[in-house]
């Protein structure tokens, strides 16, 4: 397991280090001169070559890229700005401040909101996904299948508008969307995220009902299930002990993508409901073209798949005994 975990994470660390470079030479290198963006509109020639030196790109690209990739690891001082301690991810073009400062501060948000609809996307699309392979051809499996089909072809920002206009503004049901520290108050921190879990769940639910009732039907006619009956092993045993679990490994692979792409910003959601996580930051960042931002709000939502991906590698083994790390 051990060694398993430590190739996993070498390569991790290969597979970041070229999305680092994918993401400079993209978004740093090929506009014209990045030294106006972070100077600003009105800028002196005199101000700009400053800004220009201060930011290093009066030195050869791949210096720059070697510097900017040494910054993550052991800081770097920027003239005029101050010095950025490791991991240092720049300094914003718009508010002269650490970049990874400002993505620390809306992660508390992207991950609360991630982790509270997993909770409900996972109980109810996996529950009523078991129903629906064990009623199978019966009422409750068309009901669930067409309730799904709708809900996966349903769209977050039109739904949420529905949910705010009607369980908000109009009714008064559930409170405006918000965001209040967890260490703070429990239970307003629940309150102000209720709304957009509920939504975010609509639409994941219905996925996972699907993937988990199609792959449920599946294992239910595998030969260790039919033994284990045929042993006279009791049906909630069964399908417990023997099909879920065969199951959880379709599930645990598709929720470590969303989990990792949810963690690195649920844009929409968050420009629905007005939550300042990490997708408004990214896209405030393409608004004001603040490239450092933009660029570390990539690396951050890559690294959050990379390491969901090694998690649910790792999860292989603990949920299938046939499954072995070397």
């Amino acid at each position: 397991m051990f060694r398993f975990i430590t190739r996993r994470t070498l390569g991790a660390v290969v597979t970041l280090l070229i999305i680092a470079a994918c993401t400079f030479f993209l978004f740093f290198a090929v506009p014209a001169d990045p030294a106006r963006l972070a100077c600003g509109k009105v800028c002196p020639p005199e101000l700009l070559e400053q800004a220009r030196h201060n930011l290093g790109l009066d030195q050869p690209l791949f210096v720059q890229f070697l510097t900017w990739v040494g910054g993550i690891f052991l800081g770097r001082d920027y003239e005029g700005l101050g010095y950025c301690s490791a991991p240092c991810l720049g300094f914003s073009f718009v508010n002269k401040a650490p970049v990874l400062d400002t993505i620390l501060d809306r992660m508390p948000l992207t991950i609360s909101l991630t982790l509270g609809a997993a909770v409900v996307f996972l109980f109810f699309g996996v529950a009523t996904g078991i129903v629906a392979a064990l009623k199978q051809g019966k009422a409750l499996d068309k009901i669930a299948s067409v309730s799904s089909l709708i809900g996966a072809s349903l769209q977050i920002y039109f739904i949420g508008t529905l949910a705010l206009y009607f369980l908000v503004y109009k009714n008064h049901i559930l409170r405006q969307p918000g965001y209040v520290p967890f260490t703070e108050n429990p239970l307003n921190w629940a309150a102000g995220l209720m709304l957009p879990w509920v939504v975010l769940a609509i639409i994941f639910t219905a996925n996972y009902t699907r993937m988990t009732r199609s792959t449920m039907v599946e294992q239910l006619t595998e030969d260790y299930v039919r033994t284990a009956r045929a042993k006279g092993m009791a049906n909630r045993s069964v399908v417990m002990r023997f099909a879920l679990r065969g199951t959880l490994i379709t599930i645990v692979t598709i929720l470590g993508v969303d989990l990792g792409t949810l963690i690195g910003g649920a844009i929409i959601t968050e420009q629905t409901f007005g939550l300042q996580g990490i997708g408004q930051l990214s896209i405030r960042a393409v608004w004001s073209s603040d490239l450092p931002m933009l660029m570390a709000t990539v690396l951050v939502a890559a690294g959050a798949i990379v390491v969901f991906n090694i998690i649910v590698d790792v999860l292989y083994a603990v949920i299938d005994p046939r499954v072995r790390l070397s």
